[in-house]
């Protein structure tokens, strides 16, 4: 046997080596990029669904929960708040909640599925600052209205639907995610009534 026969064959066994010792390192690399590509469990858990127990919050108070990274405020209104939330529509830049800041299914006085819960971001339409709630003493900020959303940043100042008064920097009513209620004492944030059997 030749040395030209033992250096090619020497040649092909080299070269068919380092192919598959390339494609396995290609492989090894690709595998952890591709996947890199998928959310991450943190950035599917940020957009899920939110469920949060209602029962327990009383009349008048509020509880802040986080959606998105985003904060937002539940309120159980009094029935004194919702007989005031149709007093004050002239005082309102959008009463009606013609700007889309809100799902179709909340297009009404209260901006909610049941009258009794508000659910709004918390974040101010304005320059996105976080409104204060003010329960019973809202009167200094608007009068003849008792309960609301200050901005301290601005000035921005909101009823309890959400919706923007007028002569404040804040353009539009607060925004109203998707939500629902699975069970009375259940509310669930990111998913509204038409898509929870989908």
């Amino acid at each position: 046997m030749s040395n030209g026969s033992v250096n090619n064959g020497r040649r092909r066994f080299l070269t068919a080596a380092t192919s598959v010792v390339g494609g396995i390192g290609v492989a090894g690399v690709a595998v952890p990029f591709i996947h890199s590509w998928n959310p991450s469990a943190k950035a599917k858990a940020a957009g899920a669904p939110v469920e949060v127990p209602v029962d327990k919050i009383k009349p008048g108070q509020m509880i802040r929960v986080e959606w998105r990274g985003k904060p937002v405020y539940i309120v159980r209104r009094t029935t004194e708040t919702i007989n005031e939330l149709s007093s004050h529509d002239k005082k309102l830049r959008d009463p009606t909640s013609l700007e889309p800041q809100q799902p179709n299914y909340t297009m009404n006085l209260h901006r909610s599925i049941n009258p009794e819960f508000m659910v709004v971001l918390g974040v101010c339409t304005h320059l996105g600052c976080a409104p204060t709630h003010f329960k019973g003493n809202f009167e200094q900020h608007i009068a003849g209205v008792k309960n609301g959303f200050f901005c301290p940043c601005h000035g921005s100042k909101f009823d309890m639907a959400g919706r923007v008064f007028k002569g404040v920097p804040a353009p539009l009513n607060l925004m109203v995610p998707e939500h629902s209620f699975p069970t009375p004492n259940t509310l669930l944030i990111g998913v509204g009534p038409e898509t929870e059997d989908a």
